[in-house]
C-alpha cells in the first residue's frame, strides 16, 4: 500500500531489524499479515513503530536448524501499516511491501531480535511506478484453478479492487508455495518477472494436482 506515508528511496534507513520466518515473505506491492507473540519480536514491533515502522522480512536458509539461523541474502522490507494487541499479550500487524535488500552484514543483536546493514541498491526500483502493461488474466485464472482444486477459499471480489502490481504481489506472497518457490519470487529482477514466474507455479501445480486426480481414479 503506497500513500503518502510511504518513505521515498532517499530516505530509506542502512539498518533494519530482521524477522527470520520461513514460508512468510512480503513483496513490494502486497501485504503480509503477522501475528507477533515471542519477546523478542515483541520488542522488534514496538522499536519499529516508534522508529521508521520498517521490519526486514527474510527466509532462513534451507535445513538452517541453529537457534539463530542462517539466512538467505536477500529479504524485503514491510512498513508496519496496521497494528492492534490481543488480550492475551500478541500483536497483530499488517506489513505493506516496501523495497527489497541485500543483506549486507549483522549487527549485535539488540533486545533480542537481529538487526542488518543493508543495501537497497539493487532494487531501487521497487519504489518507482511501472511503465509497462501487465496482464494478468493467464495468472487469475491459473490462481483459481489451483485454489478451486485444493478446496481454498479466497475473496476474489477483493482481488478484482486491487491494481495489477498489487493483484502480482498479493498472489505470490499468499498462494501456497514452497518456500524456495518464495525466495524466487523475492529475487525476481521486475515486476514481469514475478508475473511471469507466480502464473508458472500455479500452473505447474494446478498440473501436479490434476495429475495425481487422474492417477487415484
Amino acid at each position: 500500500m503506497r500513500n503518502a506515508f510511504s518513505p521515498k528511496f532517499g530516505e530509506l534507513p542502512a539498518t533494519l531489524p530482521l524477522f527470520p520466518l520461513e514460508g512468510a515473505v512480503v513483496l513490494p506491492h502486497g501485504q503480509l499479515p503477522l501475528n507477533i507473540f515471542e519477546p523478542r519480536y515483541l520488542n522488534m514491533v514496538f522499536d519499529a513503530l516508534a522508529d521508521a515502522r520498517l521490519i526486514g522480512m527474510i527466509q532462513p536458509l534451507p535445513d538452517s536448524s541453529a537457534p539463530e539461523p542462517a539466512l538467505h541474502q536477500t529479504g524485503c522490507a514491510g512498513r508496519i501499516v496496521s497494528f492492534s494487541e490481543t488480550r492475551d499479550g500478541r500483536l497483530l500487524i499488517v506489513l505493506a511491501g516496501l523495497c527489497r535488500f541485500d543483506v549486507v552484514s549483522e549487527r549485535t543483536v539488540e533486545r533480542g531480535y537481529r538487526l542488518a546493514e543493508i543495501s537497497w541498491d539493487r532494487f531501487c526500483h521497487d519504489l518507482k511506478e511501472e511503465q509497462t502493461e501487465l496482464e494478468s488474466g493467464r495468472l487469475l485464472a491459473a490462481a483459481k484453478h489451483l485454489l478451486e482444486h485444493r478446496s481454498m477459499t479466497v475473496e476474489w471480489g477483493a482481488l478484482d479492487e486491487l491494481g495489477t502490481p498489487e493483484l502480482i504481489d498479493t498472489l505470490g506472497s499468499s498462494l501456497p508455495f514452497s518456500p524456495q518457490e518464495k525466495q524466487g519470487l523475492v529475487e525476481t529482477k521486475v515486476l514481469q518477472d514475478r508475473l511471469n514466474l507466480v502464473t508458472a507455479l500455479c500452473e505447474f501445480a494446478g498440473a501436479l494436482d490434476s495429475g495425481a486426480d487422474h492417477r487415484t481414479h
